[in-house]
């Protein structure tokens, strides 16, 4: 059985503000020096997929430099390997991607000319950890044509945000809503499809050119009484960095637990991504640390106390540092103080400065700002 693996890398991720003002979703860097996109990539190759497209549209210069040639993933190889798909005019065609269901239907060819049996589509700004082979065996044992993996919410997801199902009593799906006002049930589904590659590029040619260009509401919702969707229960980590600037905090701050770290770099294989050659971090004799990550790079001087700290960055003497996710190559000065707080790039707080948010909303200082 040969797999082929699309990630739906384009959105923008409006909810995210300033973050993905230059970037999209799937980019955002997560936990120190990972992005956001790494997670469901390096899934589908611990799962032993070596051929992946990756569905791009909005800003994607700085997910294409993450990327490259797929060397960090074992994806630089003769047979297979990694495949930029963005959108590109032709003589009968100008648009842009219109939806999940479209950008699959204008990338065709590598469906038609791929030798691969077989369709794992995901979501590029998903963080969790998942071995898709369990994934595999599920669907042909219980004779799906579409295996959607779903997850039981707790309360701390807004149910409405998301595609709800309903199943029977052997787990096939026999009403799903996409983001229903009032949900029936607290499964939902995580934007993770396996199937016959046959079957979908069947399902693309008779709904995309009549307007269906949703994957879910055009082509899976009307056809699930005529085909087998079968439900593959997950019980592990799982977030949605997409859905605003709070669930990108709380993502950062879980990393800080030690059973999530646990779960998301021990378990399923490793998690990969682009490398730099950076030394250790640096703490010196003033530096105060406790319950945080500090990466590759960066000199401390101050105070860090539950915080995310990633590449390159310089917390002087005298700085506090508290329950804020500082992002690469941003400096705060002697004296300043951020806390309930989200750094991005290149930023400078100046000496004495303060910069304080709060648990339930952070402050957010944009790229390469100064304060």
């Amino acid at each position: 059985m040969k797999v082929l693996g699309l990630i739906l890398a384009g959105a923008r991720g409006k909810n995210l503000g300033p973050l993905t003002r230059m970037r999209a979703s799937a980019a955002l860097p997560v936990c120190g020096k990972y992005r956001a996109i790494d997670f469901t990539l390096s899934n589908m190759v611990n799962s032993g997929i070596s051929k992946v497209g990756i569905l791009t549209q909005f800003s994607p210069r700085s997910l294409m430099d993450h990327l490259g040639s797929g060397k960090e993933w074992n994806l630089d190889r003769k047979t297979g390997g990694l495949f930029i798909l963005q959108p590109f005019a032709t003589e009968t065609s100008m648009f842009w991607y219109k939806g999940t269901a479209d950008s699959i239907f204008q990338n065709m060819t590598l469906l038609r000319r791929g030798e691969e049996n077989y369709v794992l589509i995901g979501s590029g700004d998903h963080i969790y950890k998942m071995d898709f082979t369990d994934l595999f065996r599920y669907h042909f044992s219980s004779g799906a044509d579409v295996t959607v993996v779903v997850k039981e919410f707790d309360e701390s997801y807004d149910l409405r945000e998301y595609g709800i199902v309903e199943l029977d009593g052997k787990n096939r799906i026999v009403n799903f809503e996409e983001k229903p006002k009032k949900p029936k049930t607290r499964l939902a589904s995580l934007g993770i499809y396996f199937m016959n590659k046959d079957l979908l590029m069947e399902l693309l040619y008779s709904h995309v050119p009549e307007g269906g260009y949703d994957l879910v509401k055009d082509i899976f919702i009307p056809n699930i009484n005529k085909l087998r969707f079968q439900a593959y229960i997950f019980d592990g980590y799982w977030r949605n960095i997409k859905k605003g600037i709070r669930e990108f905090y709380r993502i950062n701050m879980d990393f800080l637990k030690e059973e999530i770290r646990r779960e998301l770099f021990y378990k399923h294989g490793k998690v990969y991504t682009k490398l730099k050659d950076l030394p250790p971090p640096k703490f010196t004799g003033t530096s105060r640390v406790s319950s945080s990550i500090v990466s590759d790079g960066s000199v401390i001087s101050g105070t860090v106390m539950r915080s995310v700290i990633f590449r390159r960055v310089r917390i002087k003497a005298g700085a506090v540092v508290k329950n804020s996710i500082i992002f690469e190559g941003t400096t705060i000065e002697e004296g300043a103080r951020v806390e309930n707080a989200i750094v991005d790039k290149y930023a400078m707080i100046r000496v004495e400065k303060m910069v304080i948010g709060t648990a339930d909303y952070p402050a957010i200082i944009e790229k390469g700002a100064v304060i």
